[in-house]
């Protein structure tokens, strides 16, 4: 992703220097960090949904551990 706003920065200075639009070249720059910044926001929520989904895994594994081995005990009697 930032190889790409890089490829984008670079060719809007490239069009900076064919005509005066210095207000579009900066809204332009404005748009790419706002996005780069809006995907690593999104990132991050992967990341701690990822996480937190694990923890709840392994706390149901755990459920089902105590479960299975109450089951085992009672067949075992």
């Amino acid at each position: 992703m930032k190889k790409v706003a890089l490829t984008v920065a670079v060719l809007t200075l490239g069009l900076a220097a064919c005509q005066d639009n210095a207000a579009d070249n900066e809204a332009s720059t404005v748009n790419t960090v706002e996005t780069e910044a809006a995907a690593d926001v999104n990132a991050a929520e992967n990341v701690a949904d990822n996480a937190l989904d694990a923890a709840g895994n392994a706390v149901e594994d755990a459920g089902n551990a105590v479960d299975n081995a109450a089951n085992a005990a009672e067949n075992a009697g």
